[in-house]
């Protein structure tokens, strides 16, 4: 019974790592080493300088996308959730919507909406607001021109309660 015990945790541990990428270790881990982990990357984009930028969401139903940056040496520079305060922040009026994928990542492709009669594009994140309250982080477009007009956060509600279990930091 140990033994099953003692498998147990450390399949669960190691889908954790995967996960987030939390075993992996800056300035030691490759390409190789963050796909044999964590996946293939929904995005990539490579910069002038050689580096690598690698985008892992983490939903429909999960509140994290992990944006993995290496170096142009190969090597692993960081890891870091994005759905979080600091990237919202970076969101604002006339951005492209590639500058967005390349700060919040893929939004959840089922919620996506285009309202005509305001020809604007409605991009959806969710994400886990203020004292673990889930919520959905929105970026409205002008679909025409493709920059973004605004941003706003909504909290999810089941019937007359907020959306609360499972959503801690």
């Amino acid at each position: 019974m140990k033994l099953w015990t003692a498998l147990l945790m450390s399949m669960l541990l190691a889908a954790c790592a995967s996960y987030s990428g939390s075993g992996l270790k800056p300035g030691e881990a490759r390409l190789e080493d963050v796909q044999s982990l964590m996946g293939p990357a929904a995005m990539r984009w490579r910069d002038p300088d050689g580096s690598l930028q690698l985008a892992y969401p983490r939903g429909p139903f999960g509140r994290h996308t992990f944006m993995v940056k290496l170096g142009p040496d190969g090597r692993l520079q960081s890891i870091v959730n994005v759905l979080d305060d600091e990237g919202f922040a970076r969101i604002h009026a006339g951005l492209t919507q590639e500058q967005v994928l390349r700060v919040l990542g893929p939004p959840d492709p089922s919620r996506t909406i285009y309202f005509k009669a305001r020809d604007e594009l409605v991009w959806d994140w969710r994400i886990c607001a203020n004292f673990g309250v889930s919520a959905r982080f929105l970026v409205l477009f002008d679909n025409t021109s493709g920059a973004v007009r605004s941003t706003m956060t909504q909290t999810e509600y089941l019937g007359p309660m907020m959306i609360t279990e499972n959503c801690g930091r």
